[in-house]
């Protein structure tokens, strides 16, 4: 299994150093990326996840396969390891930053080990400000999430309590001017009270992969991803409305814009959610 090695600072991930408190160094184990060629999102969530953050964190991260997008996260249990095996399910790259140092002796959890083994086996990287026996505490936990939020384009929050540990690297990244985005969920669980917030404070809602390749500014990719999908087989008055949700619409302003009679809109809409060209989610028909 690759060495420790000491990253130098020229090196650093570019956006790193445009942070307050940039580190003063970072050690790394496995293969670093292309900084400039690659787009950095960051995933975090709660450690004692639900069922529906499990599968909305696996559901994102595959809709990005493809793309040149690299999983960052923290290692820890929960989302984060969640997203980083999404990750690798995906082809996707991934970066754990973990709140230890680097050495198989230390590192933290120790649970997953072989987790961060895989994450290098399959050509990501391992990070860490700390010195390589340095031992997890408290405070390195908050001081490791300036470098996940730091060195990413974007933050992803699934399932996150109001006080929490999630919510310190979503602060950490409105700080640095990155772009947070937050995945909605059901208002009888503490795991969405987190999300809710920041969306009210001005986060991006994200309910599919394509919210995340806009944020990340993969706008026309996504769009030719969406036009180029063979529709021959739908009837006209299918292709009618797959041409109005060019943009999501709830059903009732579908309807009407379609001017069809409400029977044949919702029979045709069942068709293509058959076909699997359309879904409906949080009350918004949308384009699969």
């Amino acid at each position: 299994m690759e060495s420790i090695e000491k990253l130098l600072e020229k090196s650093f991930p570019p956006l790193l150093s445009e942070i307050p408190d940039p580190p003063k160094q970072l050690y790394y184990r496995g293969t670093l990326p292309d900084w400039e060629q690659h787009k950095f999102l960051c995933v975090v969530g709660s450690r004692k996840y639900s069922n529906y953050g499990r599968e909305v964190c696996e559901q994102l991260i595959a809709g990005l396969s493809g793309f040149p997008i690299i999983i960052v996260s923290g290692l820890a249990l929960g989302i984060d390891s969640i997203a980083h095996k999404a990750a690798i399910a995906s082809g996707l790259k991934t970066i754990a930053v973990p709140g230890s140092g680097l050495d198989w002796n230390v590192l933290y959890p120790a649970s997953h080990a072989h987790l961060a083994k895989q994450i290098i086996e399959k050509g990501g990287a391992l990070m860490s400000e700390f010195e390589p026996k340095f031992r997890a505490t408290p405070y390195s936990f908050p001081q490791r999430n300036r470098i996940m939020a730091g060195m990413s384009h974007a933050v992803l929050v699934i399932e996150a309590e109001q006080k929490s540990g999630t919510l310190i690297t979503s602060r950490l990244a409105t700080e640095y001017n990155r772009e947070v985005l937050a995945v909605p969920g059901s208002i009888f669980s503490t795991g969405s009270s987190g999300p809710h917030m920041l969306i009210r404070l001005g986060a991006t809602p994200v309910t599919n992969s394509r919210d995340i390749l806009t944020a990340l500014g993969f706008e026309t990719l996504s769009d030719q991803l969406q036009t180029t999908r063979d529709y021959s087989d739908c009837s006209s008055t299918e292709k009618s409305l797959l041409a109005l949700l060019s943009q999501p619409l709830s059903r009732d302003e579908l309807i009407r814009q379609s001017k069809l009679s409400t029977s044949e809109a919702n029979t045709t809409l069942s068709i293509l959610e058959i076909k699997g060209l359309v879904k409906e989610v949080l009350g918004e028909i949308r384009r699969t």
